[in-house]
């Protein structure tokens, strides 16, 4: 609990840079629940963004892994599959060595190429908690003249249940890292898009 109060503390301390096309906020909170929404435009048909976002070890921030690297990660969509991380079998000596580890992050509900990734579970600090979290990560075309021109991704996470953080504060975190993953992705693909007018 200990360490997870200080990752906590560490995800608050930590400025989170959201460019001005993207919103990340959260969105409801009580109690027991809370609900965080990431949305960017990405200059990306819908077809390369699932295929980037289906490939999380390439955009996932390494700071937000168990094994302090993202390549370790892999998200097979479809329904009951894992989005999961393997952890390295490392030596500790001579006569001692590790096993291969591994962590389910979330699993998956709901695939529907170039639309909508659904998944099940809690992140990071969750995972101590009897808490239930459903990822939803929606890709709608953006149309300018009858032409794709890009794809506007939302990320929205609801989490519920009993927990030993303060809301307040955990959504807050989980808003961050979620919103850091979202423009992670949109990184990989060139950046978010840009409004002209700002």
């Amino acid at each position: 609990m200990i360490r997870t109060a200080m990752a906590i503390a560490a995800l608050l301390a930590t400025p989170i840079l959201v460019p001005a096309a993207a919103q990340a906020e959260v969105i409801e909170r009580s109690d027991t629940h809370f609900v965080v929404r990431s949305t960017l435009d990405i200059a990306a048909q819908p077809k390369d963004v699932w295929l980037a976002l289906i490939a999380p070890g390439d955009w996932w921030s390494d700071k937000h892994t168990w094994s302090g690297d993202a390549a370790n990660m892999t998200l097979t969509p479809q329904a009951g599959e894992c989005f999961c991380e393997t952890i390295p079998a490392k030596d500790d000596g001579e006569n001692t060595f590790g096993l291969e580890g591994s962590v389910q992050h979330m699993v998956v509900i709901q695939a529907v190429p170039r639309k909508v990734l659904r998944m099940r579970g809690g992140l990071g600090p969750l995972q101590s908690e009897p808490v239930d979290g459903v990822m939803t990560i929606t890709m709608q075309p953006i149309e300018d003249a009858d032409e794709i021109v890009g794809t506007r991704i939302v990320w929205e996470y609801v989490v519920g249940g009993t927990m030993r953080f303060e809301v307040p504060q955990i959504s807050k975190a989980v808003d961050g890292v979620i919103g850091q993953q979202a423009l992670g992705l949109a990184e990989k693909l060139g950046g978010p898009m840009v409004d002209e007018a700002e």
